[in-house]
């Protein structure tokens, strides 16, 4: 199979089909839901799932961003040629979805206004910058990758959570505990007005808001409901507590769980902490290995 049809696959799988991890930490929430507008809410997103898994369909009429995290080994090369079929072969699986038209037409100034209208062509919508990342890093994901590694993330990003996120400043106080409820408030505040949980929320905490950010990505990447660490179990615990529910409808799942990823950190007085709070179609992550 030519790359450029095994990404643009890639795309159409992670627009399409549900993580396994998150299959199953959905049906445990329906499972323990008492609350019988939740449950309803619970179990038809569970079915939205199944339907668009069989049918090929878009897990949400909000097809996404498309962002790309490169997992590398120390022994493989990245080439221009590999990054140029990277932005192809997400051309063409946003055409073959079909993802919705987003790409705003015109100059800098147009696209802000937004006054030239889309371009038909889903295609059209062109990924953010790429992130490359060789696991020598501090951060919550440790990851064992060999030295023959080359792993494509293809995460799409929904509208609606990049609406509710933030990223900016805490002052630590020297109380990881600051931080950490700092952020869990940041989340509550954006639960509340995101419509459509329940949420995987992502945190990430870094030197600047580039590293925050972008260890909040990589923590969509990497990050498993299958392993929580005691710290993620802890802020789901918190938030489910909000009673906000799936769909704002109550009961007792506002989150199937959380990621947090941590990175390194500089003297000083304060932490650049990045939180998203995901819509239940995400994360909508898929990976190629070449």
């Amino acid at each position: 199979m030519d790359i450029l049809d095994e990404i643009s696959n890639t795309i159409i799988k992670a627009s399409t089909t549900l993580s396994s991890d998150k299959y199953k930490a959905l049906r445990k929430a329906i499972d323990m839901e008492d609350n019988e507008n939740a449950k309803w809410a619970l179990t038809q997103i569970l079915e939205n799932y199944h339907v668009a898994e069989k049918a090929g369909f878009p897990l949400c009429d909000d097809t996404g961003i498309p962002h790309v995290i490169i997992e590398i080994g120390q022994d493989r090369e990245i080439s221009g040629e590999l990054l140029n079929q990277i932005h192809e072969g997400i051309a063409l699986g946003l055409n073959n979805l079909p993802a919705r038209p987003m790409a705003v037409k015109g100059d800098f100034v147009e696209r802000i206004e937004q006054s030239e209208g889309l371009y038909e062509k889903p295609g059209m919508l062109h990924p953010a910058n790429i992130l490359i990342d060789n696991a020598n890093e501090d951060s919550s994901y440790k990851r064992d990758i060999s030295s023959d590694t080359l792993n494509i993330h293809f995460l799409l990003e929904g509208g609606g959570p990049e609406i509710r996120a933030k990223t900016y400043r805490v002052y630590h106080q020297r109380s990881f505990e600051n931080v950490i409820d700092t952020a869990c408030g940041w989340l509550e505040e954006s639960l509340k007005m995101l419509g459509c949980t329940p949420s995987i929320p992502s945190i990430g905490i870094g030197r600047t808001h580039f590293e925050a950010t972008s260890l909040l990505l990589k923590s969509v990447a990497y990050g498993s409901l299958d392993n929580q660490s005691e710290h993620e179990q802890q802020i789901s615990d918190r938030l489910n507590q909000s009673g906000i529910g799936p769909l704002g409808l109550g009961g007792k799942t506002t989150v199937l769980g959380t990621y947090l990823n941590i990175g390194n950190q500089r003297a000083s007085g304060v932490r650049i902490v990045s939180v998203r709070p995901s819509c239940f179609v995400e994360p909508r992550v898929a990976t190629l290995k070449l």
